[in-house]
């Protein structure tokens, strides 16, 4: 009963969300474009199936990834090796990057752009190592930001100062890297924070700082999706630069 009622109240909570989306679409289509809504059966299953996937989506954050994460960090605290701890960190951020579906699309994406530009042969083998490479540097990267990241929890380190110095880096990096990889590596740091990446590296971070006395969750805790943000940008732009 109790499984239901979550359930629906994911359900509802979902519609809300979809809700303003919804709303604006329909507003441009009816009283701007003025045009008829061409497979409005298609159109209204295709909304349900999101709806329904969406609710699924977010029970399943709720019932595994976030408690899977927050209990991992809070056990890794409790052994209290550091060596077990970045190496954990390291192939949480570097797993769960590779198999990111966005950032699978925009590798794909960026070779086939790459070969027809002639920035790589136009062949199969030439884009898909063209495609690999781009996403072992940027997982390798988020790997490195989650060190970084529960690093910041266990020292206190200041969020604000590292962030600001990786932007200046960027801001240095951009001026000398080819204007062919500079679109990709900015693309990359955002394609990172998706649906698989972000729940399990909040709840480790969170539940890492609530682990650690003197350590606050909300002021400590957070922070790690923004290295994962940061530096794909500065791997990306080495790799176009260097490779």
């Amino acid at each position: 009963m109790n499984y239901f009622k979550s359930s629906l109240q994911s359900l509802l909570a979902s519609a809300r969300d979809l809700a303003p989306i919804v709303v604006v679409i329909a507003f441009f289509q009816l009283f701007v474009l003025r045009q008829p809504v061409n497979n409005l059966g298609e159109l209204l299953l295709g909304l349900i199936l999101v709806l329904a996937g969406l609710s699924l989506f977010i029970r399943g954050l709720e019932m595994g990834l976030f408690p899977l994460g927050g209990s991992m960090a809070h056990a890794f605290a409790r052994k209290g090796s550091l060596f077990w701890l970045i190496a954990f960190a390291f192939a949480l951020g570097f797993g769960t990057t590779i198999a990111e579906p966005a950032l699978i699309a925009i590798a794909d994406e960026a070779a086939k752009v790459a070969a027809s530009g002639n920035a790589i042969e136009n062949t199969e083998a030439a884009m898909r190592a063209y495609a690999m490479g781009l996403r072992l540097t940027v997982a390798l990267s988020v790997g490195v930001a989650i060190i970084i990241g529960v690093l910041r929890i266990l020292n206190g380190w200041p969020l604000h100062y590292i962030i600001a110095g990786g932007y200046v880096l960027v801001v240095m990096m951009t001026a000398l890297a080819p204007p062919e990889i500079i679109g990709i590596a900015y693309d990359s740091g955002g394609v990172t924070t998706s649906t698989i990446t972000v729940p399990l590296v909040t709840a480790l971070g969170v539940g890492l700082a609530s682990s650690i006395k003197g350590r606050n969750p909300i002021t400590d805790g957070f922070g790690l999706i923004a290295f994962a943000s940061l530096t794909p940008i500065i791997f990306v732009l080495a790799y176009g630069s260097f490779f």
